[in-house]
């Protein structure tokens, strides 16, 4: 089969779109949408300047999604002197996985010429993944107590880098996944945060001075298509899936979408063009009624609760 756009062979068909891409074109649309997206949700603040640029702190794990985002952002703004890209990876400490997607971070890093920090759960928590699994205090999923660390890490150090947006890797299947659970959770008040905190254009979010603003350009892109896009730009990417990846609901939802996608092209679309929606309409319904953040009393980092999660989490690892 030929390439929609030229006489090229197609490398990938777009089912929901109809077309067949050839690797140019499809390495050209991947990077359209990014920037695109980019655009629409106004991440080039209007007081960006060469004299006064912004910061961007990306979350560089040295899987396909975060080395595709990286790559495209540093050719889109190589020549900008309004954005400074800083990388971030965090060493979760998991034995036999995490080594490896650090030196393809390092050797995406490098090969860009991007500023690179690596923090640790070690340095930061003193402790491992490897340890928690193993001790698992709460009784949860590996990705519960990842998913708390790592967004922790990722605030302190985008605030300590002074950053002004914090850039992460989600694809448009992270994302609709993300958005039927919360639909069939009933969730509301997590759509409305999911809204306020990265979904939404900067302009029509809740104000929250707590918080380096999050931002997920490559949301409009499939994950089929930015695996093949790291394949075809040769990308140094670590693909395998972590060991501890256990989050079992999640995973119901990722097959159900991806059975529903193969017989109802454009599904993801849909849901995600509902969702954002929805999230704006629960955002602007909950956004002056939120719970007020406080400091937490044991690490200081702003928290709803007397002692916040990671701290709660932290302790619970310790005691054990």
């Amino acid at each position: 089969m030929n390439c929609t756009k030229c006489d090229r062979d197609a490398v990938v068909h777009a089912a929901y779109s109809g077309a067949h891409l050839c690797e140019h074109h499809l390495r050209a649309s991947v990077e359209k949408r990014v920037r695109r997206r980019i655009r629409q949700d106004g991440l080039i603040g209007d007081d960006a300047t060469p004299e006064s640029p912004e910061t961007w702190l990306i979350g560089l794990s040295g899987g396909k999604d975060s080395v595709v985002l990286t790559s495209i952002l540093e050719e889109t703004f190589a020549e900008d002197p309004r954005i400074e890209l800083v990388a971030l990876t965090i060493h979760e400490g998991i034995e036999g996985y995490r080594d490896e997607s650090l030196d393809a971070a390092s050797a995406l890093a490098d090969g860009l010429d991007i500023h690179h920090e690596v923090v640790s759960y070690t340095d930061e928590f003193d402790l491992e993944m490897d340890d928690v699994v193993e001790k698992d205090p709460e009784g949860m999923a590996a990705c519960a107590y990842c998913g708390v660390f790592r967004r922790d890490l990722l605030a302190d150090h985008a605030e300590s880098f002074g950053a002004d947006k914090l850039l992460t890797g989600h694809n448009l299947d992270d994302e609709a996944q993300t958005a039927l659970m919360n639909f069939f959770e009933g969730d509301v008040a997590q759509m409305a945060k999911h809204f306020d905190a990265s979904l939404g254009p900067f302009d029509e979010r809740t104000e929250t001075d707590e918080f380096v603003p999050r931002a997920k350009p490559l949301r409009d892109v499939p994950e089929k298509e930015v695996a093949l896009y790291a394949h075809l730009a040769d990308l140094p990417v670590h693909m395998a899936e972590c060991p501890h990846s256990t989050e079992a609901y999640r995973g119901e939802i990722q097959e159900l979408l991806l059975d529903m996608e193969e017989r109802h092209p454009g599904t993801r679309h849909s849901i995600m063009a509902g969702y954002e929606e929805m999230a704006k309409l629960a955002a602007s319904a909950y956004g002056e009624d939120g719970a007020d953040l406080g400091e937490c009393e044991r690490c200081g980092n702003a928290t709803t609760r007397e002692v916040c999660r990671t701290c709660q989490l932290t302790e619970a690892v310790h005691a054990v």
